[in-house]
């Protein structure tokens, strides 16, 4: 038998700080302290709780607190080793102690919804989310963030610093570890509550809101690692892959009706041109109005069998057509007619081909990224991306991806969130940024060890650095290297935009979008 010992003080009085936290922020009220706190005494193996005085305090994050418990459970040895992998796994499981039960969340959620608005339910558990420390908002904030002016309009930038390296120790621990297909993958919603292993974040601390998409059982949750505001992930109950059918458009649509505030966007259903997550079907929604979005209409479009709906080719470096009208159906039916004449339009001049042929079996590779909102005037809006995952000996990575000059900003999928105008770039960029911006200001030199050595940091980006040397010079202000940087990386991304593109924006690409688009039965407005 366990036996417990009389508390330290600082971390029974740790304990008590964390419950404080949690009732200011109404994480759990009224008896479930007792509930809480008696269950935290017996995580540390403690016999009782601080009996001194609590200082009264409000934090805005119960991170210092919960840093402060781990080091104590590491020296109690609670803790197998003090990485942050599993030290994760003990907080998750701390915040799930001090949590209202998800039937309570999701009650709370609709009757919000229902006597006040939805808005105001959104509001209410994106701050329970953050506030569990489920939405790890210390490391989002440490991400850098900028926007880059470019021919179509500002994009945004961010270098992804939010998510932590694994130990060398945990690295070679998951070679050994047995495969669990439990849960089947991060998104289904037998994660509620899960424990976590090495290999799997612990979700003591996530909640997740059922809901109707197109008479169907979905669930909403917010992203850990939010990329926007209130990046949310909406995720099909059974574990199903992506598949972009009509049924797409519908949901969406069905969504910013019961979520009028939000957008949300599917990504695409093939490899290369879609997400990381392809064997669970989901959508990502938030609020957030990203550059995409601000772009404006190029060329206008009329379909005779669809009067009620707009059509326009959107000014942006991807092939986008937006949809616009009060019509649910008609968009529904006219977006659902576009994603049947793409998937079998090929157009050798432009590169595009609708199938190949591998071991006797036909393959395909066009599909749509598609994204609905609300817009200003109060029309439904649709945008459908259009996108093809062909290779060839040329670009053995895609044709339309990134090409091989940009990997060394971007080489990774270019999904949803970089088809709207958000780049995610890696977190190795923000060292390797630093050290060019000491070559451009002259504190470093440009050694002939980054041209030879393949091995060094910056030697993929040799050709870059040396075409902004050419430009700029090495005598740079220490502020004037940080514009031109995030400048040129804005230029990139914009470049890796481009590469994406089916339809190229020069005068033969745009024609061959003309004709895709005449061979849909669309008439231009003059």
């Amino acid at each position: 038998m366990e036996r417990t010992v009389k508390a330290p003080a600082h971390t029974a009085l740790t304990i008590e700080r964390l419950l404080q936290f949690a009732i200011q922020n109404e994480l759990i009220q009224g008896l479930d302290v007792y509930t809480s706190r008696n269950a935290l005494l017996d995580l540390f193996r403690l016999a009782e709780p601080y009996a001194g005085e609590v200082p009264e305090e409000r934090l805005s994050s119960p991170v210092a607190l919960l840093e402060e418990l781990l080091d104590a459970a590491f020296e109690a040895g609670l803790l197998e080793e003090n990485t942050t992998t599993y030290r994760d796994l003990l907080d998750a499981r701390i915040m799930g102690m001090l949590m209202p039960r998800p039937s309570e969340v999701v009650n709370q959620f609709w009757h919000t919804a229902k006597t006040v608005s939805v808005e105001a339910a959104t509001d209410y558990f994106y701050k329970q989310s953050i506030d569990s420390n489920y939405i790890r908002m210390d490391r989002i904030q440490k991400n850098e963030y900028w926007l880059a002016g470019t021919a179509y309009g500002e994009l945004e930038i961010t270098v992804n610093l939010s998510k932590p390296e694994k130990d060398p120790k945990e690295i070679a621990l998951l070679k050994t570890l047995p495969q669990s297909s439990y849960p089947a993958c991060l998104l289904c919603a037998d994660n509620l509550g899960y424990a976590g292993r090495v290999n799997h974040p612990a979700r003591q601390n996530l909640r997740i809101i059922p809901l109707e998409l197109d008479n169907e059982k979905w669930y909403f949750q917010y992203s850990p690692y939010v990329y926007y505001n209130e990046h949310s992930i909406i995720f099909h109950e059974k574990h199903i892959p992506m598949k972009t059918t009509a049924n797409t458009f519908y949901r969406l649509l069905d969504f910013i009706d019961q979520f009028p505030h939000y957008f949300i966007g599917s990504n695409a259903d093939l490899p290369i041109v879609g997400g990381s997550i392809l064997n669970h079907d989901h959508f990502q929604g938030g609020r957030h109005q990203f550059p995409m979005e601000k772009a404006p209409s190029e060329q206008t479009f009329t379909h005779a069998d669809y009067a009620g709906v707009k059509a326009a080719i959107v000014k942006w470096p991807m092939s986008v057509i937006r949809l616009s009208g009060h019509s649910k159906q008609s968009i529904y039916k006219l977006a659902s007619k576009l994603l049947d004449d793409w998937r079998a339009y090929s157009d050798a001049e432009a590169d595009i081909l609708a199938f190949s042929e591998k071991d006797g079996q036909s393959v395909p590779h066009n599909t749509i990224t598609p994204i609905a909102r609300n817009n200003a005037r109060g029309e439904y809006e649709l945008d459908l991306v259009l996108r093809n995952n062909r290779t060839s000996e040329e670009h053995p990575d895609g044709i339309f991806h990134p090409h091989q000059h940009l990997h060394h900003i971007k080489k990774e999928n270019i999904g949803l969130i970089e088809v709207m105008g958000l780049a995610v770039l890696p977190g190795r960029l923000q060292e390797e940024l630093a050290d060019i911006a000491q070559i451009l200001t002259g504190a470093a030199d440009y050694g002939s060890a980054i041209q030879s050595d393949a091995a060094h940091p910056l030697h993929k980006h040799a050709a870059w650095i040396e075409a902004m040397l050419a430009q700029y010079g090495a005598s740079l202000t220490a502020d004037a290297a940080k514009a031109v940087l995030q400048a040129e990386v804005g230029s990139k991304f914009m470049d890796v935009l481009l590469d994406a593109g089916v339809f190229k924006r020069d005068e033969a690409g745009q024609a061959a979008f003309g004709r895709f688009l005449a061979a849909a039965g669309f008439a231009q407005q003059q």
